[in-house]
Formats: structure tokens, C-alpha cells, sequence
């Protein structure tokens, strides 16, 4: 018989690692995500995620954020994955929550499970069996499903095994985040994303974002450990509410409260996209769902450098991903590419990151720079395939994501270097270069490249509105705006 042990604080005078996220899934209204799911009453929700970073104990964050009334958790418990349809004998855990089995979870909050101890590998997949009693009329889910999921009638979290008659769920559900105590210094990378970094036309269920594959890189080469968070939302914009709330406005929930940060990448393109879609009669129920003025190249660089401004005073590092190309799509106009080429050319050359990933060039035809190459894109010009994504994850410099653990000396700090040695240090360019090009476009193919910072003004490019379409002045930041650097 297997004992469990919830470890609700570390014993007196032990000196446990932080807390570091592993698997993350931004959280959405049910009538205002991709996919929902319909109230039901007296189930349980069992969801299977695969996690980044590994740890000997690990502990999770439900949510009833966009509930309407409180949800009553009855009971849960939490295994490793041997299949789909499979907990490996032996590795099943109760959960609690502030020492008791059951919780009940107010309109508006999350809660957060105690500690859990369980060794857990990094990439393990986790079974996650939730059993709520009472009626959930809205439930908090992430729209788009790239874990698996199944409702069963009834208490059924003490099924090692799925029963006949489980439903699949369209979308993942009231799970919001796993957080490890690693055995090693660890730092997360999350990632503010959109239906590109949702994983979007990749195999469902597969773990086949470039996210998920990201964190099979790093794993793989060893060296100090990382973390890979998605907080994606499919039809998300940076500015805007529209499919879930605005990136700029969820950025503190879902990026900077992450347990470990160390790296936040911003790879938000759709308000571009958008602002400049043809307003056709084929577009016009789509465009409804994005309600708002249209936006400009200045508001986008605007929103970067506030993005940015926020994670570096959390300490954190920050690059920006390129808007890949979308020619050919039924979102696509000239006048929405070419704002879209300026600002990835403010992201490749202002210096305001201290990385780039050029997934524009990843993901360009080299015969028509407006257009996903064919092999990479799921059929619509829009959206990656598998090999699309995996093409992103190949592409991008690891070293982006190198850091020092901490020194561990006896009573010793890590030395600080003096002020001549910071004077003499350079910042490092990425070797990773385009064997097609030497000339003015080679810079396209740097993927990770740490350009010396100028002032940003000498990299802003002038507005452009669609024809016909207003245009509001560009945005202004109390703390950072288009005018200053944003260091």
C-alpha cells in the first residue's frame, strides 16, 4: 500500500529550492475562448499535460476565474501517465488543499494544491483527476486542446485506469498551471503568445508546439535548466480584448506571476493581422469577433517596450519573436504586410530585447517573402503544421536561454566583477547565420541575435492605416512610451 505525503511547509531549518513553473495554460472564459465546455454537474475531469522541467515535488493551480458561482472541489488526486488511458501502478497521489481534500473555490480565484511529493521526470506526462459534485455552470478552460482530456459521471479519481463511456473534453479545463520544487536551480521561460504559439494546425494531443518541442531541446543539451511555459491564447491580441483577454492586459497573471521567471518571449502578431484583414463579406463575421479600433505599427512597438519594461523590473530577460508571414491567407493585405515587415525590422534592429527569434525567416518562402513555405503550414497560408513548429523550435540559439546558477561557496557570494571588467564585456552576437545570404537580408536568419542598444526613436517606423480604415494616435505608457529606450 502506497502512503501519501503532502508536505504543506518544509521542516524547520531545511533550505528546499523555489518553486519553478513547468506547464502553464492560460485561462479563458468558456463564451469567449476557441472552445468551451458546457455546464455540467456531479463529474470527474481527468486531463493528461506533460510538463517541461522535472522535481521531487510538484504542486497545482486550479482556477474558477471566469466561474459565475463557486465550484466545490470534492476530491482529486494526481499520477504519472503510462498511456492515455493508463496511471503508473504506484505513483497515484491525493491532493490537498491547505490540508484538507476538498476546496471550494470562489467566482473569480484560483487555488493552489499543497505540496505534493512525487519524483517528476522532466517531459513526464501527469494524470490529473478532478472530481467536482455540484453544478459548474461556467467552467474556466483554455481554448484550444493540446492536452487530453475526458468527463466521467460521477467520483472517478481513484480510476487508475479510464473507464468505458469517458467523454472526450473539447478544451482543457479549470487546470491552470504545475509548478515543481526542481532538485537543481531552474528558471522558466514563458512564452506570451497567440494561436501560433497555441500550436494551432499541429496534431492534437501530440505535444507538438514549438513550445513543447523548445523544451525537448533544452532537456536534451544539459547545461542549466529550463523550463518552458506556453501562456498562449488562439486569436489573442496584444492591445485588444477580442478571443480572451488582451496579452497586455493578462501579462502579470500569466507572465509575471510565474514561480522562477527568468526568460519571457513575446510572440503576439494577430493585431496586425487583424487591423488590416479585408473587410469582405467572406471576413466580416470572423472580424466581428475582434471588436476595437485597428492599431498601428507605433502601438505595437509601443506595447513591446511596455511589455518589456514590466518582466525587467521582475528581473526578468526578454525577447521578441518576429510575425511570420501570412500571404495567401484570406486575413491577408499588402498594406497589413507591410506594417507587419516594419515591425519586425524595430524587432531585429532597435536593440530594446536581449534576444530576437526571427520566425518571419523561419517560416518565409524564399520565392515569395509574404508566404509561409507550403510544407510548413497546415493548408490556410495562416497557421503551422507540425513541421512548421518544429522548424521554430530547430531555429531557435539555446544559448539565448544560458544562465550562471547560483554560487554556492561556504558563506562566499559569487565574486562581482569590477566596474573595468563590465566595461571591457560586449554583448554577444548569435553565430547561427543564413548559408543562402551575405547581403542586406543575412540578418533575417539570425535567430537570437543580441544587437548593441540604441535609443529606440532612431528604429521607430512611421504609422500606416489601411485605406478607409481610422486610425487612434498611437499608444502612450505611463512608465515607458514610443519615445524612450526602454532601459
Amino acid at each position: 500500500m502506497h502512503t501519501t505525503h503532502n508536505s504543506p511547509s518544509a521542516p524547520v531549518g531545511s533550505n528546499p529550492p523555489g518553486w519553478v513553473r513547468t506547464w502553464g495554460a492560460a485561462p479563458q472564459a468558456p463564451d469567449d475562448s476557441v472552445s468551451g465546455i458546457e455546464p455540467f454537474e456531479n463529474a470527474t475531469l481527468r486531463q493528461i499535460v506533460r510538463v517541461s522541467g522535472g522535481g521531487g515535488r510538484i504542486r497545482i493551480r486550479l482556477s474558477n476565474e471566469y466561474g459565475n458561482a463557486p465550484v466545490t472541489i470534492g476530491a482529486a488526486r494526481i499520477g504519472l501517465a503510462d498511456s492515455d488511458r493508463e496511471i503508473r501502478h504506484g505513483s497515484a497521489r491525493a491532493v490537498t488543499f491547505s490540508g484538507r481534500p476538498t476546496a471550494i473555490v470562489p467566482p473569480g480565484a484560483p487555488v493552489l494544491s499543497d505540496p505534493i511529493d512525487l519524483d517528476v521526470a522532466a517531459l513526464s506526462r501527469l494524470t490529473i483527476s478532478i472530481h467536482l459534485p455540484g453544478r459548474v455552470a461556467a467552467v474556466t478552460c483554455h481554448g484550444t486542446f493540446h492536452a487530453l482530456g475526458w468527463i466521467i459521471p460521477g467520483d472517478a479519481t481513484t480510476f487508475t485506469s479510464l473507464p468505458t463511456g469517458a467523454i472526450p473534453l473539447p478544451a482543457q479545463a479549470l487546470i491552470t498551471a504545475v509548478e515543481v520544487q526542481p532538485d537543481n536551480p531552474t528558471r522558466a521561460i514563458a512564452v506570451l503568445g497567440d494561436s501560433r504559439v497555441d500550436g494551432f494546425g499541429s496534431s492534437p494531443g501530440a505535444d507538438r508546439r514549438w513550445t513543447d518541442l523548445l523544451a525537448e531541446r533544452l532537456d536534451t543539451r544539459g547545461g542549466p535548466a529550463c523550463c518552458v511555459v506556453s501562456q498562449s491564447i488562439s486569436g489573442n491580441r496584444l492591445l485588444t480584448d477580442g478571443i480572451g483577454t488582451a496579452a497586455i492586459a493578462r501579462f502579470d497573471r500569466d507572465i509575471l506571476a510565474t514561480p522562477g521567471l527568468g526568460h519571457v518571449v513575446i510572440a503576439v502578431g494577430n493585431d496586425l493581422v487583424f487591423s488590416f484583414a479585408p473587410d469582405t463579406e467572406e471576413n466580416s463575421e470572423f472580424l466581428a469577433m475582434f471588436p476595437g479600433d485597428p492599431v498601428g505599427v507605433d502601438d505595437i512597438i509601443a506595447a513591446h517596450i511596455q511589455v518589456a519594461t514590466r518582466a525587467r523590473a521582475h528581473g526578468a530577460k526578454v525577447h521578441a519573436a518576429t510575425i511570420a508571414p501570412y500571404g495567401a491567407s484570406e486575413m491577408y493585405s499588402p498594406e497589413g504586410d507591410k506594417a507587419r515587415e516594419q515591425v519586425n525590422s524595430w524587432i531585429r534592429t532597435s536593440g530594446a530585447f536581449d534576444g530576437v527569434l526571427d520566425f518571419d525567416a523561419v517560416w518565409s518562402d524564399p520565392s515569395d517573402s509574404t508566404r509561409i513555405r507550403s510544407d510548413l503550414h497546415m493548408g490556410d497560408n495562416l497557421y503551422g503544421n507540425d513541421a512548421g513548429y518544429q522548424a521554430l523550435a530547430e531555429a531557435v540559439d539555446l544559448s539565448l536561454f544560458d544562465w550562471a546558477p547560483p554560487f554556492r561557496g561556504l558563506g562566499r557570494t559569487r565574486p562581482r566583477p569590477s566596474s573595468n571588467d563590465r566595461l571591457r564585456r560586449q554583448p554577444r552576437r548569435s553565430t547561427v547565420e543564413s548559408k543562402a545570404s551575405s547581403d542586406s537580408t543575412h540578418s533575417r536568419h539570425c535567430i537570437g541575435d543580441l544587437t548593441r542598444r540604441e535609443p529606440v526613436t532612431a528604429a521607430l517606423a512611421p504609422d500606416r492605416a489601411a485605406p478607409g480604415r481610422r486610425m487612434r494616435p498611437p499608444l502612450r505608457w505611463a512608465g515607458g512610451c514610443a519615445d524612450d529606450p526602454p532601459f
